[in-house]
């Protein structure tokens, strides 16, 4: 029975690069759908995906429904794009790692960048990562910057706004900065999330892999150390000043910034406000990458508690859980490498209502994330787009858009097919 499946199997995958072609043949736009996962750990247990169901009617529980779509290339020619954020009247923004913010309007990327961007360390994952506006930017015009800033030997993640008229920004500050420089030009997090309160969080870095030091020990360590902004979530006033009422504002041996601790290197951050839940897609090492549901005050276990393992071979902790520490909702290995996470709550695509989307770095793909009511994550399936994957955001128009990152990046849009 087994080897009928898995020739039904073959033959199915055979087909797919004709469909693929003809697809692309058509317009650049290729017809897709998702394919099931098998490799990730869902609340520490091994799982697999269901099959693709047909049905356009929701799922039933334990199910995830298969919907078709079309991906279309909207633009090329981005060096190493990050992030992306749009204007209140359709333009877009998009940051590139070298330190261009560029422009797009009516779906054409303006040849000449934005003006005003303050000088980044273009530096092996370092340099211009995440671009937000202030919720309140059709007021204020204020835009948010996070950057790799100082030397190879000793440099930090900042965040920084500014004005912007439409061609530069203008009035640029510094709001915000690591508290200590590192060496290397690993982990600077850099991600930043709005909540509805006005405030903000900004996911930073453990500073590097080994042997990367600070003070005499591997800088990973700094995660567990509350007095230190590597390896947290901090929240912020949109001037850069620390809310009072942040979990360890009163904690006089804690840095009062502190939000979530014990991350190794957040590079998704989404939120849910049907539920007023945060997300994050956290990078592992050798495997062991995490989706987290991420709460103030909270420790995520870095790297006391981890699936993964060194890159040069042993594990990192024998622990996978511990008491007073909180376990991720699902954890991928092998490492997807995650980057960008989107929540749905768009019409374009009502059977995707209430799903998390986490893009691939290393898995080249947009996991499409199901969840119940209580935060479990019920099912996973793959939407397979063939280049690393940095940003995935809803759009105005309630579609998805996808940032590549390669030298010659793309911006794609999925749409209902």
């Amino acid at each position: 029975m087994k080897a009928i499946i898995f020739e039904g199997i073959r033959k199915v995958k055979s087909l797919l690069p004709l469909l693929c072609a003809n697809g692309i043949a058509l317009g650049a736009i290729a017809a897709c759908s998702f394919s099931p996962t098998s490799n990730d750990v869902s609340s520490a247990q091994t799982t697999s995906s269901p099959a693709p169901q047909t049905s356009p009617q929701a799922s039933p529980p334990g199910k995830i429904a298969a919907v078709s779509f079309l991906k279309t290339t909207v633009l090329n020619g981005l060096e190493h794009p990050w992030s992306m954020a749009w204007l209140p009247d359709g333009a877009m923004l998009i940051t590139e790692r070298p330190g261009r913010l560029r422009i797009v309007r009516n779906g054409v990327l303006d040849p000449t960048p934005i003006a005003g961007v303050p000088t980044v360390l273009a530096f092996n994952q370092g340099g211009l990562m995440d671009v937000s506006l202030h919720p309140r930017f059709a007021e204020n015009r204020l835009v948010y910057l996070t950057y790799s800033h100082g030397t190879r030997n000793a440099n930090r993640t900042r965040v920084a706004r500014a004005t912007f008229d439409g061609k530069s920004l203008q009035n640029v500050q510094v709001i915000f900065e690591v508290s200590q420089t590192k060496s290397d030009g690993q982990h600077f997090g850099s991600r930043i999330l709005w909540l509805p309160d006005g405030t903000m969080l900004v996911a930073i870095g453990d500073g590097g892999n080994p042997p990367v030091e600070l003070n005499g020990d591997l800088i990973r360590k700094q995660a567990q150390n509350l007095r230190s902004h590597l390896g947290k979530i901090v929240r912020l006033n949109d001037d850069g000043s620390v809310p009072r009422n942040n979990p360890f504002a009163a904690n006089k041996n804690a840095d009062p910034a502190i939000w979530s601790y014990g991350h190794r290197n957040i590079q998704g951050l989404a939120f849910d406000p049907t539920a007023n839940r945060v997300w994050s897609t956290e990078h592992g090492a050798r495997g062991g990458d995490e989706l987290n549901l991420v709460q103030p005050g909270k420790n995520y276990g870095w790297p006391l508690v981890t699936y993964s393992k060194e890159y040069f071979g042993p594990e990192i902790s024998n622990e996978r859980s511990r008491p007073g520490l909180i376990d991720p909702k699902t954890v991928w290995t092998p490492a997807k490498a995650p980057s960008g996470l989107a929540f749905y709550t768009g019409d374009r695509f009502p059977q995707w209502q209430g799903n998390l989307f986490a893009g691939g770095l290393v898995s080249r793909d947009v996991k499409r994330i199901s969840l119940d009511a209580s935060g479990k994550v019920v099912s996973q399936q793959q939407i397979t787009i063939g280049q690393r994957v940095r940003d995935v955001r809803q759009g105005p128009d309630g579609l998805l858009y996808i940032l590549t990152d390669e030298p010659n990046g793309q911006l794609i849009r999925l749409e209902p097919s």
